[in-house]
């Protein structure tokens, strides 16, 4: 089990990796089609301009190895922002800098408006972190980890009551909440990990890899849980995950970082918009349309095994109907018509893969 810090004591720093309680960043067109580049889904907004997080020319070696290479961070209040990076890439130890579990070679940090450094008591009274696994008490059932919790943040017992039967109710673990966490599930044990973190009433919340070995209920039961926070309360969350569908889920903003530098930042759309590879894939019944096809489109890739065509695309509306109208001014019928666009999984693998490795990148 974790606890607040005393003063001048870290929180949680006697279970690093651990935690639960709060802590006192345009394909061509077929022959004769404009391009356009649309965006399918509107990029999520940010509720506010004022850092709830923000760093300066951040810095970490242990001996001769850079864990961070001077990166820089702004994260408004009320927001959802996701950091994502190959292991060992530096993202756990930014973690624990915001999180004061450790202190920066180089740089400065404000979280919550505290200096890291100089105001790390400050920083813990407003941060909440919850690390790769369930820090539960094991000896103990959900209602008394959480009046536990309570007790730690000086909580008056009847004010420690009513918090701890609220956060049962949101999360759903009334019904379980005099059984021993011995007996949980690891979706459960999550949320109760998750529901400690929110007794101390944190405006910032730190999540290291929350839904690392969750099954997919599971996983998504906790990104509600994760959205509501922000949309209720008005929460700040710094989400780690290696689930790239999760930050394209829940993130307001994505950062990408490698071998100690963030190589790219924006909202999820804009992200995917810098990778080329998307495209526009027919199917067809039989080899004589597939050449007819091709004959018509200049830039495209037969593969006359599978009866494919592959047209690049940059995903927009004006690009798929120019397609069509050169198949139908061409009396070209394909079976199926199937519109790619590069997603997270492929802008992570381009901007993390090796220097010989890496395609070109907008």
């Amino acid at each position: 089990m974790t606890v607040p810090p005393p003063a001048g004591r870290a929180s949680r720093a006697g279970r690093a990796g651990r935690a639960g309680a709060s802590a006192p960043t345009a394909a061509p067109a077929p022959a004769g089609a404009a391009t356009s580049a649309v965006s399918a889904t509107p990029a999520k907004s940010t509720k506010s301009a004022i850092s709830a997080i923000s760093a300066s020319g951040l810095r970490k070696s242990y001996g001769s190895k850079v864990v961070l290479d001077g990166i820089d961070l702004h994260i408004p209040e009320g927001s959802v922002f996701a950091l994502l990076g190959p292991n060992g890439a530096g993202k756990t130890t930014t973690v624990e800098i915001l999180s004061t579990l450790i202190g920066a070679d180089g740089g400065r940090a404000r979280v919550a408006g505290h200096d890291v450094a100089r105001e790390a008591d400050l920083v813990r009274g407003a941060i909440g972190v919850t690390g790769q696994f369930a820090a539960v008490d094991n000896l103990l059932n959900a209602e008394e980890n959480l009046l536990l919790m309570a007790d730690l943040h000086h909580l008056e017992r009847r004010e420690g009551r009513r918090r701890a039967a609220a956060l049962l109710e949101r999360f759903e673990l009334s019904e379980a909440a005099r059984k021993p966490v011995s007996s949980f599930s690891g979706g459960m044990r999550r949320k109760l990990d998750l529901a400690m973190t929110l007794v101390g009433s944190p405006r910032v919340l730190f999540l290291d890899e929350p839904t690392t070995g969750l099954d997919p209920r599971s996983r998504r039961t906790m990104w509600e849980i994760i959205r509501g926070l922000v949309a209720d309360e008005g929460v700040t969350i710094f989400l780690t995950t290696q689930y790239l569908e999760e930050a394209d889920q829940l993130a307001d903003r994505i950062a990408v970082l490698d071998h100690g530098t963030l190589v790219a930042e924006g909202t999820a759309e804009e992200l995917k918009r810098r990778i080329p590879g998307g495209h526009i894939l027919l199917q067809f019944a039989d080899g004589g349309q597939l050449d007819a096809a091709t004959e018509l489109f200049g830039a495209a890739a037969p593969d006359t095994d599978a009866l494919t065509l592959q047209i690049p695309s940059d995903g927009g509306i004006p690009t798929l109907r120019a397609v069509l109208d050169v198949l139908s001014a061409g009396e070209v019928e394909p079976e199926t018509l199937t519109v790619r666009t590069p997603d997270l999984d492929d802008v992570f693998l381009a901007l993390t893969a090796r220097p010989d490795q890496k395609e070109t990148v907008r």
